[in-house]
């Protein structure tokens, strides 16, 4: 009689999902995540104040990436917005993503370092998912650019707001 495998999941799996995903979210708008990071520190959602990632946990640099977040958004719909797989644009998500994914692992007990390289590749899958989404719904549907571009913005928001509120 052979015995049954179980897939045992590290008890941190939910979380680095999460850091993940918040990667994900950077790889969509690149500073919208640390400012919904910053955000759910700022309300008591993620726990940063006695870590490395404090500073996430701080009015000062809430606002700082909410501006430029704030910015991001109406950039985006400029048509001389350079791409963001392009290395400019590409190295800003997976670091905005990394840091964020940090942020939301040690926030809630799991390993900086894990949180972080998933938060990074977040950040590049979320690029390369959102681009050609993107281009893919302009192309097929035959949609303004500028709609499709609100459309994800409000997707990056929520998804940023549901994950950093799981925590």
């Amino acid at each position: 009689m052979l015995a049954e495998k179980k897939v045992v999941w590290p008890m941190n799996f939910p979380v680095l999902f999460l850091c993940f995903l918040i990667g994900c979210v950077a790889g969509l708008r690149s500073f919208m995540a640390p400012a919904i990071v910053c955000a759910g520190a700022y309300m008591g959602w993620l726990h940063v104040a006695e870590t490395p990632m404090r500073f996430f946990g701080s009015r000062l640099t809430m606002i700082l990436f909410l501006i430029l977040a704030i910015v991001e958004l109406i950039m985006d719909k400029l048509p001389s917005t350079p791409p963001r797989t392009g290395p400019v644009g590409l190295v800003a998500r997976i670091v905005t993503g990394g840091l964020s994914g940090a942020a939301v692992a040690v926030g809630a007990g799991a390993g900086l370092v894990a949180g972080a390289a998933l938060g990074a590749a977040g950040g590049i899958v979320g690029a390369y998912a959102g681009y050609y989404m993107r281009r893919g719904l302009v192309r097929q549907m035959n949609l303004p650019d500028f709609v499709v571009a609100v459309i994800e913005d409000l997707l990056t928001i929520s998804g940023g707001l549901f994950v950093v509120s799981r925590l």
